[in-house]
């Protein structure tokens, strides 16, 4: 494996040049594909970073891999898989766990992706999934969270689905990169699921994400196909059509006679 992975630093080199491209992806066609598009950062789970040949199959793009709350407890826990991913070919991890956490691994070098506004695994706290920041107390506290994020270590932190002039304004005044989803242009990165982009499900899309294509519907055309391929094998073998003497292999006629002699007199 070439490593051609940004560095940390080359990203925040990057931070109000261009707007940075990121998607969520869960598969190694996924992950493969994007590199082939040029996509810049990729959130990924731990089980395929640690997949052979992940980074053979997508050596360019910037890798977070994903903690995602609740699979890890204690600090160690922490520590043990972020270097079980670095090893593994990661450019960094995403965690949304607490502070201290987010401090101790930037204590022992581990690049960390944070996470304000609209945090899934604690939206009890902010009324489920809504929007954060259309108050002046509610911005306050996302500019807050944004502080706290920098000042324990991390270097990112994904802002989402607060309004675009907050982001914009709480993106100027960080060091971090702020990569939005649902948080307009004003940050640093756009953030979207593979699965919402390419339309693999029929369940809710958010109202930020954008679906370019129907891979659902294909699947659905390809299970149609198979369907039919498996029925017409079933119909061939009832009819005898399958197999045919195009599919088998002969053996010369003096051999077979000489072979049934022999099982003849064996028994």
């Amino acid at each position: 494996m070439v490593d051609t992975a940004p560095t940390v630093a080359d990203m925040l080199a990057l931070k109000g040049k261009r707007q940075l491209t990121k998607l969520r992806v869960e598969t190694m066609d996924e992950a493969a594909a994007a590199h082939a598009a040029s996509i810049d950062m990729l959130s990924v789970p731990p089980e395929l970073i640690l997949h052979d040949g992940f980074r053979d199959a997508c050596p360019s793009p910037f890798v977070v891999g994903g903690l995602e709350p609740g699979l890890f407890i204690t600090e160690e826990d922490y520590l043990r898989i972020a270097f079980k991913l670095l090893n593994a070919g990661a450019s960094a991890v995403y965690c949304g766990a607490s502070l201290p956490v987010v401090r101790r691994l930037r204590d022992e070098g581990v690049p960390v992706v944070g996470h304000v506004g609209l945090i899934p695994s604690r939206r009890t706290w902010t009324g489920g999934f809504k929007a954060v920041g259309k108050t002046c107390e509610s911005a306050l506290s996302v500019l807050e969270q944004t502080r706290a994020l920098e000042e324990a270590g991390a270097f990112a932190a994904e802002i989402e689905v607060v309004p675009p002039a907050v982001a914009e304004a709480i993106s100027k005044r960080t060091s971090m990169l702020m990569i939005s989803m649902g948080a307009g242009a004003g940050c640093d990165a756009q953030y979207l699921f593979a699965c919402d982009v390419l339309g693999t499900h029929d369940s809710h899309y958010p109202r930020h994400a954008r679906k370019y294509r129907d891979l659902l519907s294909e699947y659905d055309r390809l299970q149609t196909i198979r369907v039919e391929a498996f029925r017409e094998f079933a119909a061939d073998v009832a009819s005898a059509e399958f197999p045919g003497e195009e599919h088998l292999v002969q053996i010369a006629q003096p051999e077979l006679q000489r072979f049934l002699k022999e099982i003849d007199r064996t028994g």
